[in-house]
């Protein structure tokens, strides 16, 4: 197999966030495959052996952690001299009625889905800039485009990913670098099982239950709503199909949704407010 390179005939070089499971996990061998130098990370090391046993290069890295974001960053400079794509895909989803998410819940949903990106953002920024090359790949949902009740946390966090990533775009663009977001839909992962725990009516977990949402959670709870085993959804590895696509074409989309329902999904935010608003009252009806 012949080496992903890049113009100067270096093996390219990608750092991807959240490899433990799931899309990270799977986009981590579809660039492998490809013949790119893979720095495959997560917070636990022992949840990527796997990962270095196929040839990546692992490190340990909370997003959430500054040293940890400049240690990695710095290593993997040394070690091959750049960056040519980097893919935030570490993140988690927070579900709740806003009032009983907790503040503290709502700053560590923001700290991993948000802040996080925002830190490996501004350490690859500089060495893409000297190489005026690179590609910053970051993944959102269709979440991101149109919030749901129960989900306003998580799509939040979403929602700044897409506006950081439109404003970077711009700014960017005269370097060389590019910058694209993935719109997954509901992708088969343990996504679901995490969100679920999330939205456990313990206090402990972030939930404070007021007692007035019983329905909404009841939705959640009957209906997996938030699942990735429901019709639509799609394997990680087509997702991972379409972070390798953009990070290896030379002018790539600002946007991609992999999978036709959120090509559909996304389309919810061209609805009228009333439109959007009358539809979960009658999606809130029928599964009671």
């Amino acid at each position: 197999m012949t080496a992903a390179a890049d113009g100067r005939g270096v093996q390219k070089t990608v750092l991807i966030t959240g490899c433990s499971s799931g899309i990270g996990r799977a986009t981590a061998l579809a660039f492998l495959d490809e013949g790119w130098t893979v720095y495959a990370t997560a917070r636990n090391p022992a949840d990527i052996e796997t990962l270095g046993e196929r040839g990546c290069q692992l490190a340990t890295l909370d997003v959430t952690d500054p040293g940890d974001v400049e240690r990695v960053v710095e290593r993997i400079l040394d070690e091959e001299g750049a960056i040519d794509a980097l893919v935030n895909n570490a993140g988690y989803g927070q579900f709740g009625p806003i009032e009983d998410v907790t503040t503290e819940r709502v700053h560590e949903q923001f700290d991993v889905n948000v802040y996080g990106p925002h830190r490996l953002i501004r350490a690859v920024l500089p060495a893409m800039r000297r190489e005026r090359d690179g590609t910053i790949i970051n993944l959102s949902s269709v979440a991101g485009r149109v919030s749901f009740p129960g989900g306003g946390v998580y799509c939040g966090s979403k929602f700044a990913v897409e506006a950081m990533s439109d404003a970077l775009r711009n700014e960017v663009r005269e370097f060389g670098i590019d910058v694209v977001v993935v719109e997954p839909g509901p992708v088969k992962t343990d996504f679901a099982k995490r969100a679920n725990r999330e939205a456990n009516p313990d206090e402990a977990a972030g939930i404070e239950r007021s007692g007035a949402y019983d329905d909404l959670y009841a939705l959640f709870e009957d209906t997996q709503v938030v699942g990735g085993d429901g019709p639509g959804s799609v394997e990680p590895e087509r997702v991972a199909e379409d972070v390798l696509n953009a990070a290896s074409a030379t002018k790539p989309p600002a946007r991609v949704q992999p999978g036709t329902f959120a090509r559909v999904g996304v389309l919810g935010r061209l609805l009228p407010d009333a439109v959007r608003d009358a539809a979960f009252k009658t999606i809130g009806k029928f599964v009671r």
